[in-house]
């Protein structure tokens, strides 16, 4: 197999990859991947994620190779095979999040309401 084409008879599916809890507006549309990948994932994905979970056996040398890669027993070298790593990566690792305030939250009592108050009618 080459890295730039996938065999015809490999990874066939017979309705196209869509994953809609995490990419509700789809997957060509969140700017995660690149046309090709994105192409790769809805034409094959379904077989993909099968061959992955175990749920179909691998039907040729292609295929057993995916498998392979799947459980880490190879790195990847394929397209095909980039394209879905990179999928579970985004999929399976949490969001960051970011914010402007600190880890710690001020608890009810902690504030500086104890300190001395300030006279202002004083002469």
């Amino acid at each position: 197999m080459t890295t730039t084409s996938t065999p015809k008879d490999s990874f066939k599916a017979n309705r196209k990859f869509y994953d809609d809890r995490n990419y509700p507006r789809g997957m060509s549309r969140s700017g995660d991947y690149t046309l090709s990948e994105v192409q790769i994932l809805e034409n094959h994905g379904v077989a993909l994620q099968e061959l992955a979970t175990a749920k179909r056996e691998p039907l040729n040398d292609e295929e057993q190779r995916f498998v392979e890669v799947c459980q880490g027993s190879l790195l990847p070298e394929s397209k095909v095979e980039k394209a879905w790593l990179k999928y579970q990566n985004k999929v399976l690792t949490p969001k960051q999040f970011h914010t402007l305030f600190g880890r710690t939250k001020v608890e009810a009592g902690e504030d500086d309401s104890t300190a001395d108050p300030i006279d202002l009618e004083s002469d």
